[in-house]
C-alpha cells in the first residue's frame, strides 16, 4: 500500500475537530451507548480538560479524539486528516507523526532503559544514521529537562512512580507532537510529585507550542487549562472557558 502524506493543517484551522460523535458497543443486553453527540474543536496551542465522574465518557472521548478507537457515528478530524476515512495503519501513522500520549499507568517498556523508552516513538518512524543520533540528543536533553539526566540507563523498576511519569512525559514530547493527549497524568502520584508533573506538562506545553487534551479528576489541573468540557452520562453537559 502506498503511504499517503500527512497533511499539515493551516495555522488558523482547528488541529482537532469533533463533530457529533457517538460510541455504541454491542452487549449481551443490547446496544450500550457510552458517548453521544459530542462536538467541539481546538486550535493549535490551546489546552482542554475533560472532567466528570467515573463512567461519564471522558476516556472514551479521549481515545476517539486520538484515533485509538473509531466512533459509531460522527466525524473526527485530527491534524488535517479525517480519521474515519483512514485504515488502521494510516491512523497509526497520523498518531505517530502528530501526537504524544501520557497515561496514568505510564506504559513504559520494562526491558528498556529510560533513554530507550523515550526513543521508542522515533524508532517507530524508522529513523537511521544522523537522524537517530539527533533524536538521541533530543531524548537526552528532554530527560535532563525533566530532572532525569543522571538516570538515562535506569530501567522502570529502578525508578519511582513520579520518575516513570517524567520518562513518559519526555517520551511524549520527543517527537515534538502537535497535540498531546493525557489520561489522568497525575492520578497515580502523591501530591508533591503530582505538582512537579503538572509544572512539567504545562511548561513543556508552552515551550513546544503543542495543543493539550487531558482527562482529569483534579480540579486544580483542569483550571490551568484554557477550556473545560464537563461530561456526565456520556454527554457533554457544559463547556467553560478559564481565560
Amino acid at each position: 500500500m502506498t503511504r499517503s502524506a500527512v497533511a499539515v493543517p493551516d495555522s488558523a484551522a482547528p488541529i482537532l475537530e469533533v463533530d457529533n460523535i457517538r460510541r455504541t458497543y454491542a452487549t449481551a443486553a443490547g446496544p450500550l451507548t457510552v458517548l453521544r453527540d459530542a462536538s467541539f474543536s481546538l486550535r493549535a496551542g490551546e489546552s482542554l480538560a475533560l472532567v466528570g465522574p467515573s463512567g461519564s465518557g471522558k476516556t472514551t472521548l479521549l481515545g476517539l479524539c486520538a484515533g485509538l478507537d473509531q466512533p459509531t457515528s460522527g466525524r473526527v478530524r485530527l491534524a488535517g486528516r479525517e480519521l474515519g476515512g483512514l485504515s488502521e495503519d494510516e491512523r497509526a501513522r497520523v498518531r505517530n507523526e502528530s501526537t504524544g500520549f501520557v497515561f496514568q499507568n505510564f506504559q513504559l517498556i520494562p526491558s528498556l532503559t529510560a533513554l530507550e523508552n523515550v526513543l521508542v516513538p522515533l524508532e517507530l518512524r524508522g529513523l537511521r544514521g544522523p537522524a537517530i543520533r539527533d533524536a538521541e540528543e533530543r531524548a537526552r536533553a528532554l530527560l535532563d529537562r525533566v530532572g532525569l539526566g543522571a538516570r538515562l540507563g535506569h530501567h522502570p523498576v529502578q525508578l519511582s512512580g513520579g520518575e516513570q511519569q517524567r520518562v513518559a512525559l519526555a517520551r511524549a514530547f520527543v517527537s515534538e507532537p502537535r497535540i498531546l493527549f493525557c489520561d489522568e497524568p497525575t492520578g497515580n502520584l502523591d501530591g508533591a510529585t503530582a505538582e512537579v508533573v503538572k509544572e512539567l506538562v504545562f511548561g513543556l506545553n508552552r515551550e513546544k507550542g503543542a495543543t493539550l487534551v487531558l482527562v482529569t479528576h483534579d480540579d486544580e489541573l483542569a483550571r490551568r487549562c484554557d477550556r473545560v468540557l464537563r461530561l456526565r452520562g456520556g454527554e457533554i453537559v457544559a463547556s467553560e472557558a478559564n481565560r
